[in-house]
């Protein structure tokens, strides 16, 4: 069985100064044959920051140029009718419930229900920072955010009081058109996060790098047995934890290095469910449209 592969929209690097044609690249890759789309989540790059990226003291200069995801997501889900619409990840500890929750609502309602809510807590203090948020106990925050989210969308009138967030009662006539709320996937890799994927999410956003140190599929198989460990003990079904795989393909990636990608993650995993960013291999949308669709041809 070939797996389902959808792909990140433009949205930063490079791409991002061509947002005019987000709505251009979704129905091209959804008339491609990808099966879901998707945005990230960045407030800005630190000049100096505290913690870089992947291990690194610096940011990726595609990090200097972003769109805000849930623009650039409801563009693509008007744009479209079949995709599915992933967010991996929201920092979700970096918005109010109320707003974070009237956004998705918003997104899932224009496309007629195919978001895809992918949450983390982030690793940048300055983004932190930037938003008014105090970086220690994100965990926390999060459990109480996907609480706060639950009432929002499971009641009317809805409300939720926390010690870290809280959200006054109100009225609550317009919800997600999927019931009772869009799927909320989280993405986790320490013993914590995977706990929580299986007590409390409909599942897990795990990444796989394209020409990366050998061993992935193990530790992925690993991580996935905690998140089933977990679900277990909470009295859940694995089997109802859906897992969708990031592929991150690095600078100067040929589309046959990630077909091939695709093809060893499904064999060493046996997940089925991935979705391409393409930020550090296109220069432009239409680079990124094409390569997308020799991707899926690749697949095929």
């Amino acid at each position: 069985m070939n797996p389902r592969v959808g792909f990140a929209l433009p949205q930063l690097g490079p791409q991002a100064h061509e947002g005019h044609r987000i709505a251009w690249f979704a129905r091209r890759v959804e008339d491609a044959g990808a099966d879901s789309l998707w945005v990230g989540d960045r407030v800005f790059a630190a000049t100096n920051p505290t913690v870089g990226y992947a291990g690194t003291d610096s940011f990726p200069r595609e990090f200097h140029s972003v769109l805000d995801p849930f623009v650039t997501l409801g563009v693509a889900g008007a744009a479209t009718s079949r995709v599915r619409l992933g967010t991996d990840v929201l920092i979700a500890p970096l918005y109010p419930p109320a707003l974070l929750a009237r956004s998705l609502t918003s997104i899932d309602v224009v496309s007629g229900g195919r978001l895809l809510v992918g949450l983390g807590i982030g690793w940048s203090p300055e983004e932190y920072a930037a938003a008014g948020v105090p970086f220690d106990r994100r965990g926390a925050r999060l459990e109480e955010t996907l609480d706060a989210l639950q009432a929002i969308w499971t009641s009317d009138p809805a409300g939720y009081r926390g010690r870290y967030v809280s959200v006054p009662e109100h009225r609550r006539e317009l919800g997600p058109v999927q019931r009772p709320h869009p799927p909320i996937h989280l993405g986790a890799y320490s013993p914590a996060g995977l706990a929580r994927v299986g007590r409390r999410a409909d599942g897990w956003l795990p990444v796989w790098r394209v020409a990366g140190p050998p061993g992935q599929g193990e530790l992925l198989r690993q991580a996935r047995a905690a998140v089933d460990t977990a679900a277990r003990a909470a009295g859940r079904d694995p089997a109802a934890i859906e897992t969708i795989v990031r592929l991150n393909a690095g600078r100067g990636t040929t589309v046959d290095e990630i077909v091939a990608a695709l093809r060893t993650a499904t064999a060493e995993t046996g997940f089925q469910d991935y979705f391409v960013d393409l930020m550090y291999v296109a220069a432009t949308v239409e680079q990124a449209a094409d390569l997308a669709r020799r991707v899926l041809d690749g697949v095929r």
